[in-house]
Parts: C-alpha cells; structure tokens; sequence
C-alpha cells in the first residue's frame, strides 16, 4: 500500500499546486476568482495563504484521501487521470482541518515542526485554514470533467451536510478534552471518530460516486470510508501507546502526545469502565495534568495495559477494518483497485512503529 501512497503523491501535489500555485500573482487571482472590484494585493494574499498552506504541505503527509479518490474513481471503472482535481477536494480540506483543530487544541508542533500559527501568528493561520474549506468548492465550479448539473448540485450538498458534521465531531472532542472526568460512552466516542475524521474520509468515497455518476453505490463505499477512518484513528492512537511502551520510557518531547494532551482515546474510555476506581481516578488525574514527566506518561500506560484497553482498542479497530471491507463486497467493483482498497483498510490497522 505504501507503493501505492508513493506513487500518487507527487501528482497529487502537482494538482493541488494548480489550484493555489506556490506563487500568486494578479493573473491568477483574476483567473481563478474572478476579476478585482478594484485591486488584489497579491503580496498581501501570498503572505497570508500560499506560503502557510504550502510550508504544511511540504512538510509531508501520505495525501492518503486523495490517493483513496483514486482508487474510487478506478473501481467505478473510470480513468483516475480525468478525475484529478477533484481527488485534490479532500486533502484540501483535511490539511485546512489540521491548521485551525491545531490552533483549537494549543498544539506545539504538526509533522515534526512548529505549528502555523507558531510561525505565522494565530489571525493569519486561522485565516489560511478556513480559506482551505472553501477554495476546493472552486473545482465544482471550474467543473473540469464536466459533471451533468445534478452531480454538481449532489456534489455541493454533500460537502454542506458532511462538513457540517466534521464540526459536530470538533465540539464534542473540544468539550471532553476541557473536562476531567471520563464520563462518555464508547458509542459516544465512536460518533465523534465518524464525525470528525470519519466524515472527511466519507467525502472521499461519496464524491467518488457522485462525479462518475454511481450514486446508487454511493453510500455502501461511504459506510466503508468511514468504518476505515475510525478504525484509522483508533489504530493512530494504539500506536502512540506502543511507540512509548518501544522507547521504554525514556523517550523525550514529542512521544506519548495523546497522554500529555489529556485525549479520551476508547482506550481511556474503556480503561474508566474496567479499571480499578484508585487507576481511574490516578489516570485522571495525570490526563488533567498541565503537563506530565515521561514517567507519569509510562504510570498512565501502565493503567490502559493493565485494564487490557490498549488490546481492547485493537481488536476494535481490526473489527471496524474487516466490517469495512465487507461493504465492498456488496458492490460490482474493477477488481484491481478493490484488492487495493482492502488492503488499504488492513494497512490502516497494521502499521508498525
């Protein structure tokens, strides 16, 4: 699978290039927004776009959204190539995603170095973030495979109705994490993984659909995508654990960030309905902690394995990846890209450190 990420990337960043070049002048303002009501300053719009969405963009990221459009767009027996700009729509709007939940959550660093609004100021961050939002709707509008109007207007809809529940997800993220009690559901967590990361990989699968005008398979390959993307995030916080439990506890800044940012991983949540009331309250309290020593991080550890909810939280994700590559096996899809496709779901949950 990482072949796959491999070889796409380089084209997916060429196709996100022509949408926001590098570089912005007034031909390609004019061009892509329209003519000035009296003049642009393309010095002022580099400054606050191009360079904080592309200093993100180099610094990595397996563009996996995009790359998961594709292989979409190829099982609906279609040619990836004519589709290109649209698979730009969700990387897009998943890294402007990254920008402002990283402002949100007072994160330090994001892909190994400072975060934008560190670098850039937090008013120019916050606007570079949600400008990537709304700059990917520019490709329903330019429409380059010239869509029949009513995929556009399915196309629109369905960005309206899952971006709105992306925010959904945000909030009830936000709320847990100013709170020091872990009062929540394992159902309620679930629904804040199929919002928040969930709806963005949705996007991915029912655009796929809608622009090669296979709705009737719309919502089988968006229930896949979003089974992928929780087992995805749950598989995501697993490895943190495992890459502290690896370094032994002597592992420095930057390892362990899920303990030290106070996150109500299901490991959490399922170590509060399992664990001792004595570890319940001590992992509380070392989630609540402003910040935590690398030992305090090993002691929270220590809690979740005893609990069994860091296994617990495997074999969830592993059942959430097979649950997803069930619902493909509904679908009359190219063959090819299909074995992709789940071996995609099982590469999610079978990362190594």
């Amino acid at each position: 699978m990482r072949s796959v990420l491999d070889e796409w990337r380089p084209v997916v960043d060429e196709t996100i290039e022509s949408l926001l070049p590098r570089t912005v002048d007034d031909a390609y303002l004019t061009d892509f927004f329209g003519d000035a009501t009296y003049a642009y300053d393309s010095t002022a719009i580099q400054h606050a776009l191009a360079d904080p969405i592309w200093e993100l963009l180099d610094r990595g990221g397996k563009r996996w959204r995009a790359v998961l459009f594709l292989l979409f767009v190829e099982a609906f027996d279609e040619d990836p190539e004519e589709f290109l700009e649209y698979a730009a729509i969700p990387e897009i709007l998943h890294n402007g995603t990254i920008i402002v939940d990283d402002v949100e959550d007072g994160a330090t660093h994001r892909r190994g170095e400072p975060a934008l609004h560190h670098t850039h100021g937090t008013d120019i961050s916050l606007n570079a973030g949600n400008a990537m939002y709304f700059l990917p709707l520019k490709v329903l509008t330019r429409d380059p495979a010239d869509l029949p109007p009513d995929a556009r207007l399915a196309a629109y809809e369905m960005l309206t109705h899952e971006l709105n529940r992306t925010h959904l997800g945000q909030g009830m993220d936000i709320c847990w994490h100013n709170e020091k009690a872990v009062r929540i559901s394992e159902g309620e967590y679930l629904e804040m993984c199929a919002c928040k990361t969930g709806c963005l990989a949705r996007i991915v699968a029912r655009l796929a659909a809608i622009v090669t005008e296979n709705q009737d398979d719309e919502m089988a390959v968006a229930k896949y995508a979003e089974e992928m993307a929780v087992a995805f995030q749950i598989a995501d916080d697993v490895l943190d654990v495992e890459y502290a439990l690896e370094e032994g506890g002597d592992f420095g800044k930057g390892v362990g960030n899920d303990i030290r940012e106070g996150k109500k991983t299901l490991m959490v949540i399922h170590a509060a309905d399992n664990a001792a009331p004595e570890d319940i309250a001590r992992l509380e309290e070392l989630l609540w902690s402003e910040e935590n020593t690398d030992e305090e991080v090993m002691e929270a550890i220590d809690i979740l394995e005893a609990a069994g909810s860091v296994e617990y939280a495997k074999q969830t994700a592993q059942d959430l990846s097979e649950s997803a590559t069930g619902h493909l096996e509904e679908l009359d899809l190219a063959p090819e890209p299909t074995e992709k496709l789940t071996a995609f779901a099982e590469f999610v949950v079978e990362r190594e450190i």
